[in-house]
């Protein structure tokens, strides 16, 4: 069966991209924050799976905003990067791993999840990021195929965080059932605190980011217990993201193994932060 090694939430803050793609990543505004990735990108190349799930949000350039899915899933063997208005990235297309999707989407629809599927689809910032945060040169290709699995947390009414959990208790259930002996990472992807426009633009909570890395690692369910309006609060109006963290936190064993944690306030308004987790069970005596 397959298993679920490691778990990575990140940002996936556009400019982190740019900054990689532009040679910025030792300037004074970007040095302190990718040097903080550096541990989790040394364990991670120990540790690469056979197959990455990222879960992630579309930012209007795969999907229009006309039909925005509460939760999706990719289910093809190839993903384009977006060209979001500045040319495409200078990243490798994504390779999907369809088997594998088509057993998750069958599992979760089973278990009460009814997501939208996408047999064709240009993956954003929001997937492409967080890979270059786990692998900054990738070369011709990313270390291994890709299921994408997006959620909405851009247009209102969108999933509690307490449903954000439970879909990724089910995706581990769903994993695990997989017939084929699978090493399988798992990323969070978005926020932390940050809003982007109105009259808080620019609003960033260090306290509640705080707690939300130490909740997020020992006790999840506390983060369940928090409304939209609460992480909108508290967080900003884009802040919300971080739900699609308890995804991935859902699909991982209760207790794990934190390897490695960064935060950072970069140059773009946003709070960033990665957290890696090792989710394989500890060695008895």
């Amino acid at each position: 069966m397959a298993e679920v090694i490691w778990g990575l939430a990140t940002s996936h803050v556009p400019s982190i991209g740019a900054a990689m793609d532009r040679g910025k990543t030792e300037d004074a505004s970007w040095k302190d924050l990718f040097d903080g990735y550096a541990p989790a990108r040394a364990w991670l190349a120990e540790h690469r799976p056979d197959v990455a799930i990222v879960i992630y949000n579309d930012h209007a350039n795969g999907i229009d905003l006309d039909v925005v899915p509460t939760f999706a899933i990719g289910t093809s063997d190839h993903y384009d990067v977006a060209d979001e208005g500045f040319g495409k990235r200078p990243v490798p297309d994504v390779v999907g791993h369809p088997e594998l999707s088509l057993h998750l989407l069958e599992s979760l629809v089973d278990e009460g999840f009814d997501l939208t599927v996408f047999q064709e689809l240009d993956v954003d910032h929001g997937l492409t990021v967080p890979l270059s945060v786990w692998t900054p040169d990738p070369g011709e290709a990313w270390p291994c195929p890709v299921v994408p699995i997006l959620v909405n947390v851009i247009q209102y009414p969108q999933p509690t965080a307490a449903r954000c959990y439970a879909l990724g208790q089910a995706l581990g259930r769903a994993i695990a059932s997989f017939p084929q002996d699978l090493k399988v990472g798992v990323l969070g992807t978005g926020g932390m605190s940050h809003q982007l426009a109105g009259a808080r633009a620019g609003f960033i909570n260090p306290e509640f980011d705080a707690m939300f890395m130490e909740a997020v690692e020992t006790d999840p369910e506390r983060l369940t217990a928090l409304s939209r309006q609460d992480y909108v609060r508290e967080a900003g109006s884009e802040g919300i993201e971080m739900i699609m963290w308890l995804v991935m936190r859902g699909a991982m064993r209760a207790e794990v193994t934190k390897v490695h944690s960064h935060y950072f306030v970069p140059a773009s308004n946003t709070a960033a932060a990665v957290a890696l987790f090792d989710n394989r069970a500890p060695a008895t005596a």
